[in-house]
C-alpha cells in the first residue's frame, strides 16, 4: 500500500530533504484521492480542478508504505512528533483502508492517534475508537446549515447530530473543524464555538484558503482582525475564561469578550494565536504564505508577534469605538 504524507511530515520522517522554518509536530497523513463530495472550498472535491496531491495549500508526496513505516519507528522522528493525525478523502474505500493503516501504525508507535474522517454512523466511530484512536474527527467546516448548504453537499443538521451523538456516547474523543471566512458573522461563528465546548467537542479553527482550481478559488482570505477576534473567542471560551453569553455583538460583529482585551493579553500572551485542534498539532503553513502574517502559529510567539497579534484585536475594537 501507499500512503500519502504533508511535505513537513515526510521531512520528519527523512523522506525529503527540504527546508522548513518550522517542523509539523504531527504526522499529517492522507488515505484516499478525490472525494466523493464537492466541498467549494476543498483541492479534493469532486469537480475540483485543483492539483491531486493537495490539501489546502500544502502538498502530500505519495510514499510506499514500507518507506514510511520505517520513516515514523525512527527515533529522530519520534523525538519531534507528538501524534498522529489522518486525514481521510470519502471516497468509496478510504476508511476500510484507514483501519488498515491505523492497525500498521499502532505497531511502529505509541503516539495518540486521531482520524479526520467521515464516518456515518455511531458503529463506525466506535469501530476506530476501538482500534486505539484516540480522537474522531467529523468536519463542520461551517458554522451555520446555511453556509454549508452554500458551500458543501449533504445535511449540516445530520452532521451535527452524529457528531453531537458521538461526543454524548464517548466523551472526550471527539473534534470537528470550523473554517472561518466562508460567509458566516463573527456572532454565527462564536456561537457555534460555545456549543461545541459545551458537549466536549474539540475544534480546530481555520482560516478559508483560496485553492486554484476550486469553487472559492476567487475570495479573499479573512482579514486578519477578523480572524484574530475569533482566535481570541475561542480561546476565551475553550480556557473557560467566559462564555459567549457574556460577549457583546453589534450587527453579528464581535465588540466585548466579557474581559477587556488588556487584560487577556496579559493573561494569555500568544496562546490564542497558536494553532488550535488536538494536543500536539501545528499544521505550519497550512492556511498561510510565508512572509505574511500567521494566522495560525505553529509553534511560540515572539514578543513582537504576540504585540502584533494583540494589536490586531484592539485596531478592530479602536475602530468601532472611534478611536
Amino acid at each position: 500500500m501507499r500512503i500519502r504524507c504533508s511535505i513537513g511530515t515526510a521531512k520528519v520522517l527523512g523522506l525529503n530533504k527540504i527546508r522548513v522554518d518550522a517542523l509539523p509536530t504531527t504526522a499529517y497523513l492522507m488515505v484516499g484521492e478525490r472525494c466523493r463530495y464537492n466541498c467549494a472550498f476543498c483541492a479534493q472535491a469532486r469537480e475540483s480542478g485543483a492539483r491531486a496531491d493537495l490539501l489546502s495549500r500544502v502538498s502530500w508526496p505519495e510514499f510506499q508504505g514500507e518507506s514510511f513505516l520505517r520513516g515514523l519507528a525512527h527515533p529522530g522522528a519520534q523525538a519531534v512528533l507528538q501524534r498522529i493525525c489522518f486525514q481521510v478523502v470519502q471516497d468509496k474505500v478510504a476508511l476500510e483502508d484507514t483501519l488498515e493503516w491505523v492497525k500498521a501504525v499502532k505497531g511502529k508507535t505509541n503516539l495518540p492517534i486521531c482520524v479526520s474522517a467521515g464516518p456515518r454512523t455511531l458503529e463506525e466511530v466506535k469501530e476506530l475508537l476501538e482500534l486505539g484512536v484516540e480522537h474522531v474527527s467529523i468536519a463542520l467546516d461551517a458554522a451555520t446549515p446555511e453556509i454549508y448548504a452554500q458551500n458543501k453537499d449533504g445535511s449540516w443538521t445530520e452532521r451535527f447530530k452524529l457528531l453531537s451523538e458521538s461526543a454524548e456516547k464517548f466523551p472526550g474523543h471527539m473534534a470537528t473543524h470550523l473554517i472561518v471566512g466562508l460567509g458566516e458573522s463573527e456572532e454565527d461563528m462564536v456561537r457555534c464555538l460555545q456549543t461545541m465546548y459545551d458537549k466536549g467537542i474539540t475544534v480546530a479553527l481555520f482560516a478559508f484558503t483560496p485553492i486554484k482550481g476550486t469553487r472559492l478559488e476567487g475570495v479573499k482570505q479573512p482579514i486578519m482582525s477578523h480572524y484574530r477576534r475569533i482566535q481570541v473567542a475561542h480561546d476565551v471560551i475553550r480556557t473557560g475564561l467566559a462564555r459567549a453569553d457574556c460577549f457583546q455583538f453589534r450587527d453579528g460583529q464581535l465588540t466585548d469578550f466579557g474581559i477587556s482585551v488588556d487584560e487577556l493579553q496579559e493573561r494569555r500572551g500568544g496562546e490564542p494565536f497558536l494553532t488550535s485542534g488536538c494536543t500536539g498539532c501545528n499544521r505550519p503553513y497550512y492556511n498561510e504564505t510565508p512572509g505574511e502574517e500567521l494566522y495560525n502559529y505553529p509553534k511560540a510567539l515572539t514578543t513582537e508577534e504576540v504585540e502584533e497579534a494583540w494589536a490586531n484585536v484592539r485596531a478592530a475594537r479602536d475602530k468601532r469605538e472611534g478611536v
